[in-house]
């Protein structure tokens, strides 16, 4: 893509240069991310350059530029299309390439093999999509193969089969939905993904796809320019279950719970009430919020690849924690895998081990059955 695309592509000229996407930027400050400096290079002095890896990189696609732009661009997409230039000429950390290398040859950016993938729902006896199930529970990368957020999977499943839900999964079929690839830039690598698993679900007669993954939810409902199948959020699941009396809750959690808006599920998809009557429908739950919430919520810094690269500076989920904390919160409810590990690893660098839980919304559900 040479200068004239970009600038054409992303409506660059249109650009009033008031700064609104670097000072409304999450990790601006940290990164040294200045995203009118690169619009700017590029509509007004004609630069295609790639810029050092910790700015261009520390972006976490995680939309507030754009929702914020008067101009109604979307500054993160031109970010997302520099990094495609990064990647074409191999200017990429190892670990980035290693995480869609890993993609490529496993369909999982973890590292783990294709043979593992199922290995969550050992002992739970779920039946396979195929079996004709009405819903595809679309389990995601992170949920299938990391320890801990396996256990939101098992969680949410178990919520299934109590309210008597027909679901199945894919199994060791299942492929990465893609979207960290397209944010990482690897457009090639998520075309081909999405070529596979729309194979995949036209297969087995796939027509409603749940997930516990904001990310797979945003990628399937805005980037795979289908209509072939309705996708849903497990948070929009559980409340309906929940307010329909088709899962009961009877143990009280008395539990002080505030609640982090994912941005891939609120800024990106205006999610914000769902998550919220879930955790309400709880018995014993006091529900309160943080002082930036729903389309003002903190980027936890987990979208975008930046998983699997680190940028120095302070992070945005240990300032979370704090705050959460200092709520007066004993559970910080999240509703997304990348939420819940970046959290958790933050409770331990802020110190604050056994003040304050990290737990989805799934996982508190299945506590109150």
């Amino acid at each position: 893509m040479n200068v004239q695309e970009l600038v054409q592509k992303h409506k660059l000229l249109e650009c009033i240069h008031c700064g609104i996407c670097t000072g409304s930027c999450p990790v601006a400050r940290k990164a040294g991310l200045n995203v009118r400096k690169y619009m700017r290079e590029v509509a007004v002095r004609h630069l295609l350059e790639v810029h050092p890896q910790d700015e261009l990189w520390s972006c976490t696609t995680c939309a507030t530029c754009g929702i914020r732009c008067p101009k109604e661009m979307t500054p993160y997409e031109f970010l997302i299309d520099i990094r495609s230039l990064a990647v074409e000429g191999g200017q990429i950390a190892t670990t980035l390439r290693d995480a869609l290398e890993d993609t490529f040859k496993n369909g999982n950016p973890w590292g783990r093999i294709r043979s593992k993938r199922s290995e969550w729902a050992q002992g739970l006896n779920l039946k396979h999509v195929s079996d004709g199930a009405e819903i595809l529970y679309f389990v995601g990368c992170t949920p299938a193969y990391d320890p801990r957020v396996q256990k939101v999977a098992q969680s949410l499943a178990q919520c299934f089969e109590v309210s008597a839900v027909d679901f199945g999964i894919l199994g060791d079929e299942e492929n990465c939905c893609g979207n960290e690839v397209y944010g990482m830039g690897e457009k090639g690598l998520f075309e081909f993904l999405v070529e596979e698993n729309l194979k995949l679900f036209n297969k087995y007669n796939v027509n409603t796809i749940v997930t516990a993954c904001p990310h797979s939810y945003h990628s399937f409902k805005n980037k795979y320019n289908q209509t072939a199948f309705r996708i849903l959020h497990h948070s929009q699941m559980l409340s309906d279950l929940i307010s329909g009396g088709k899962l009961t809750l009877t143990k009280e959690l008395n539990k002080t719970v505030i609640y982090h808006d994912p941005c891939f599920l609120g800024k990106q998809n205006g999610i914000y009430d769902e998550p919220r009557k879930t955790l309400e429908g709880i018995p014993g739950v006091k529900l309160v919020e943080f002082a930036r919430s729903k389309e003002r919520s903190v980027c936890c810094e987990g979208g975008g690849g930046r998983m699997w690269i680190d940028i120095s500076g302070q992070r945005l989920a240990e300032s979370r924690v704090k705050e959460a904390a200092e709520a007066g919160a004993d559970v910080l409810a999240v509703a997304c895998p990348f939420c819940l590990l970046t959290f958790e690893d933050a409770v331990k660098t802020a110190g604050l081990e056994g003040k304050i839980e990290v737990a989805d919304i799934a996982e508190l559900v299945a506590q109150a059955q």
